[in-house]
């Protein structure tokens, strides 16, 4: 059975990084899991993996409210890199803003897949992994 090679989770929230991976591994649909405690870390993470596709995730699961560089930031800074990669990465919002403006504002971003409100389910991370799977085979 093939596997989502790489995901990638941006957030700063130490707990909420264990129950994300533990739940990403209970699908069994991914063979490696980046963890980024803020955007700066990830987006220097990216921009040295541009060269080599293979590195970058498959997925990124993004919070926005961060230390040192926020969901926002990065966002800004991804876009800029996007065009560079070599390889289709799609980006999920992960958050537990239920503020609207922030909902639409992501959702507004031609990068942003969706904007889920935490906690992200293993039920909902089957289902997009099996989504970027189909997506990779067409």
């Amino acid at each position: 059975m093939k596997k989502i090679e790489t995901v990638c989770v941006i957030d700063d929230d130490d707990i909420y990084q264990i129950i994300t991976t533990k739940e990403i591994e209970e699908t069994a649909l991914v063979n490696n899991i980046l963890l980024f405690s803020d955007g700066e870390k990830a987006i220097r993470y990216i921009e040295t993996a541009i060269a080599e596709s293979k590195k970058l995730p498959d997925i990124i699961f993004l919070d926005l409210n961060m230390p040192v560089m926020d969901g926002w930031d990065f966002l800004d800074e991804f876009l800029v890199l996007k065009p560079k990669m070599n390889k289709k990465v799609v980006l999920y919002i992960v958050s537990s803003s239920i503020d609207n403006r922030d909902i639409d504002k992501a959702r507004s971003i031609s990068a942003v897949t969706d904007f889920i409100i935490k906690p992200i389910t293993k039920n909902q991370l089957a289902s997009i992994f099996n989504t970027v799977l189909k997506q990779q085979r067409a």
